[in-house]
């Protein structure tokens, strides 16, 4: 794939359109999915097996030669997402009891709610409801928390938040970039009557419009009740 060639992190529409056929040769080797970072990655492992993964461990498996880097993002690594669902849960689980120690049988709050795939402020609601018991360090205990992630009632209600919390992001994204279209058409109609000296930057639209169509996509995607 070429560098990219607008403000060093973009690809143009020319150089895109020039490149189209190398897409279904990417995909062949690396898989649908676009590799994610380190905060992901240990995110995506926490749910996987039930633990409070973090970014060190990830690359505490790399530097074991368990996990590839598969490239790099603004300088940091990525990694595969297939990559990730391969690793063996028990190289995982020795990485995090290293770096836990005798903390491995429980976990903080923001631990919890990445091992569970849940908002923070969906856990803190349920901890308080479910009068869920901490340590002297605030900390809950493990089992507590896997037995939250069998409970389906707890995950349709979390997963329904997630989606309406995701319904207001995409929302607010909405509104905020026909904030922007409207300022640019202004300006435009500003130059059009000689009122200002400068027409606005034409590649503004253009950019815009096409997050306003990912937008409301998105949205509307939300609203019809999909992840």
């Amino acid at each position: 794939m070429p560098a990219p060639d607008v403000d060093g992190e973009r690809w143009s529409a020319r150089l895109a359109e020039e490149n189209r056929g190398n897409g279904a040769t990417v995909i062949a080797m690396f898989g649908d999915d676009p590799p994610i970072g380190s905060a992901r990655a240990a995110a995506r492992l926490a749910s996987r097996i039930g633990l409070d993964v973090e970014r060190r461990d990830v690359e505490v498996l790399v530097a074991q030669g368990d996990l590839k880097v598969i490239s790099r993002f603004r300088g940091y690594p990525v990694y595969l997402m297939r990559d990730l669902d391969r690793l063996d849960p028990e190289s995982i689980r020795r990485v995090v009891s290293a770096r836990k120690g005798p903390l491995l049988d429980s976990v903080d709050a923001t631990g919890a709610a990445m091992i569970l795939a849940w908002p923070r402020r969906s856990f803190d609601l349920i901890a308080i409801e479910r009068a869920l018991p901490t340590d002297q360090l605030g900390r809950y205990a493990l089992d507590d928390i896997q037995a939250l992630a069998t409970d389906e009632n707890l995950a349709r209600r979390v997963l329904e938040e997630k989606r309406r919390l995701a319904l207001a992001k995409t929302r607010r994204s909405e509104t905020r970039i026909e904030d922007a279209l409207r300022s640019w058409l202004l300006q435009c109609t500003a130059y059009v009557d000689r009122t200002v000296d400068q027409p606005p930057d034409p590649a503004t639209i253009g950019r815009e419009i096409r997050a306003l169509v990912t937008a409301r996509a998105e949205t509307a995607r939300y609203e019809r009740g999909e992840e």
